[in-house]
């Protein structure tokens, strides 16, 4: 299996984007995640989802003005690196509590598809085995175990 990170240049990401390599090969696997069609790119469309899963209630004006923003060669397309540089405005600034404990929540409310206040082990199985991979079932035990 090919390393999903060869086609990162991390020097220039992190030169402009301030963000390390363990940031940003975490959001990689958040790109890979959007980019459900393996474009290596997210549309505009995507934006507006990502944002949502991020907090934020966009309007369609705000999501205009934020791809205007972010997207340096004006292609309508989100590439990796200016993918990087929205994310980075949002990890650079150390958020209150409170609006941790939102965006918590509302990441939350994601995956608590029928709103019973809970996830299954099943489904935190898989969110854990995505965001951390690649990791044997042993490992993915052992971090179940642990929460």
């Amino acid at each position: 299996m090919a390393d999903q990170y060869s086609d990162i240049d991390f020097d220039d990401v992190t030169e402009q984007t301030g963000l390390a390599a363990d940031e940003i090969k975490c959001l990689k696997v958040c790109f890979d995640l959007f980019d459900t069609k393996k474009v290596e790119f997210l549309s505009a469309d995507d934006l507006g989802e990502i944002m949502r899963a991020m907090g934020f209630r966009p309007t369609e004006d705000e999501l205009k003005e934020l791809l205007l923003e972010i997207d340096e060669d004006g292609s309508g397309e989100i590439e990796f690196g200016e993918f990087c540089q929205l994310c980075a405005t949002f990890l650079v600034d150390d958020p209150d509590m409170e609006t941790m404990k939102r965006e918590l929540k509302d990441a939350f409310r994601i995956y608590d598809k029928e709103g019973l206040g809970y996830i299954t082990t099943e489904t935190l199985r898989g969110l854990i085995g995505e965001l951390l991979a690649p990791l044997t079932e042993e490992e993915l035990e052992g971090i179940l175990e642990e929460l």
